[in-house]
């Protein structure tokens, strides 16, 4: 496909895709459950964490986190008890995150809110950054101890160069701005047109297809080289695509 032909389709795919009924099927409909700005963000970040898998198999696990918190994840982050964070620890939660990691993710989210009053602030892209690369790395200074915890593994690092697939997805959902009801756009001092593809099997391999990337791999070097691409059709909202490019592989209309 020629540009402007790719780019009409892209458009095209991302407006079918961007659409409420999203919700349904997706882990963003964890968030959405929620109004007060923090629940949105720890109930986004839990739910965004354990996004690996079969997507119903990681809303069910989301909502077995959201029941232990009592549906009111800030209030449970700021008020809970060592009795309630000693319960969690046999628990299994999703896959190789467990209990232990959902305790230790509580008491840095109790650690972070008692200094902030959003995560937004941990995610600032400072001049000249063009992207969240080392935004993420500020954020997991910030977030982990520097002391080593089984539960670092959960928040990849772009300096190692992972893809980061994960926080770049919650990051889409905190910061993308527009008026379909599926991403949250409540982080109001973050430029969306920063925001990467959460890139996955189903990004990866469609990007591929259409000749937006050429590395083989899923990590970060291939984000930003998809960057780049999809910046060209739409430099001030880059992250819609997302919605073109999943759509496009979960619905397998490209094979």
């Amino acid at each position: 496909m020629k540009f402007e032909e790719l780019r009409s389709f892209l458009n095209e795919k991302a407006d079918q895709y961007n659409a409420p009924d999203f919700i349904e099927n997706d882990p963003i409909q964890i968030p959405h459950r929620f109004s007060l700005k923090q629940d949105i963000e720890i109930a986004g970040f839990l739910a965004a964490t354990i996004s690996w898998g079969n997507r119903k198999s990681i809303i069910k696990s989301a909502d077995k986190m959201l029941d232990i918190m009592g549906n009111s994840p800030y209030d449970f982050v700021l008020n809970y008890s060592e009795k309630d964070l000693e319960k969690l620890h046999d628990k299994s939660i999703h896959r190789t995150f467990n209990g232990e990691d959902f305790s230790y993710f509580v008491r840095q989210f109790n650690k972070i809110y008692k200094e902030n009053e959003s995560l937004e602030n941990l995610f600032e892209v400072n001049d000249p950054e063009n992207n969240f690369f080392h935004a993420i790395e500020r954020f997991r200074s910030n977030f982990l101890e520097t002391e080593k915890h089984r539960s670092h593994k959960h928040i990849s690092s772009p300096y190692k160069n992972s893809s980061s697939k994960r926080i770049i997805m919650f990051l889409r959902w905190m910061v993308r701005k527009d008026k379909r009801g599926v991403d949250f756009g409540i982080w109001e001092n973050i430029d969306q047109k920063y925001l990467s593809i959460p890139l996955d099997v189903h990004t990866g391999n469609i990007s591929r297809k259409l000749g937006l990337v050429s590395r083989a791999q899923n990590d970060w070097k291939t984000v930003e080289e998809l960057d780049v691409s999809i910046r060209k059709f739409d430099e001030n909202d880059p992250a819609k695509y997302d919605f073109a490019l999943f759509g496009l592989g979960v619905t397998k209309e490209l094979l």
